[in-house]
């Protein structure tokens, strides 16, 4: 009993690792973090030192990061997706593969490469 709970935990924590890395790619979230920094520099200045430009600095990377990669894998998905519908005896189940979590996604890769 207490295996199948902690992998549903498992399960749901990698569901929101996901969604939270999906969530960060957004525009929006640049903005937020300009928000909080202006908050931090009006009611702390005194604490916006270099370590907190240094934070500051690392923080926007790495949202750079996460959207740029984001965008990539929109982009790849999108060609795959027109692949898979020019291809006419491409597997339908193909196309639901990007709703699928990462280890989901390697098990298939894994099983495919097994059976060629």
């Amino acid at each position: 009993m207490a295996n199948k709970q902690t992998r549903h935990i498992g399960e749901r924590l990698k569901r929101l690792l996901t969604n939270i890395g999906t969530w960060l790619s957004r525009p929006w979230f640049a903005g937020a973090v300009v928000l909080y920094v202006l908050f931090w520099i009006i009611f702390d200045p005194s604490s916006f030192n270099w370590h907190a430009i240094a934070t500051i600095a690392t923080l926007f990377m790495t949202l750079f990061i996460q959207r740029s990669e984001h965008r990539d894998t929109q982009a790849i998905h999108a060609k795959l997706d027109e692949l898979l519908r020019a291809h006419g005896d491409a597997r339908n189940r193909l196309t639901t593969l990007d709703d699928k979590e990462p280890e989901q996604v390697e098990a298939f890769r894994d099983k495919t490469r097994a059976s060629e």
